[in-house]
C-alpha cells in the first residue's frame, strides 16, 4: 500500500513531529517507508529517527508512506494523520482500537 502525504507541521520531519511520527510507526505489525517525493534521497524506515530527519522534509513538501503487512492500511493512516496535522494536534498512532 502506498498513500501521498503533504507535510503540515511547522518543523516538518525534525523534531517533535519527526519523534511522534517514529514512535507511531513501530506501533503497527508492518513494513513501512518514507521518502520525500521529489527523489531527493532513497526511502527509510519509517522507525528509524536518523533515517527520517536525515530526509530533509519541510512543511509543504510531499512523502511518500509505503507499507506491507498484516497492519498496513491503519498504519498508513496513522501516519498520514501525524504528517497532515499541525505539531501537537494529533492524535496518538497507533491508539484505535483493534
Amino acid at each position: 500500500m502506498e498513500r501521498t502525504v503533504t507535510v503540515v507541521p511547522e518543523d516538518g520531519l525534525h523534531a517533535r513531529p519527526a519523534t511522534t511520527f517514529v514512535e507511531a510507526a513501530g506501533n503497527f505489525d508492518a513494513t513501512i517507508t518514507v521518502e520525500a517525493v521529489d527523489g531527493s534521497r532513497p526511502p527509510v524506515a519509517a522507525d528509524s529517527i536518523l533515517g527520517v530527519t536525515g530526509l530533509g522534509v519541510r512543511r509543504g513538501d510531499e512523502v511518500r508512506l509505503t507499507a506491507e503487512g498484516p497492519e498496513a492500511e491503519p498504519a498508513l493512516e496513522a501516519l498520514a494523520n501525524v504528517i497532515s496535522t499541525p505539531a501537537g494536534e494529533s492524535d496518538v498512532a497507533g491508539d484505535t482500537p483493534a
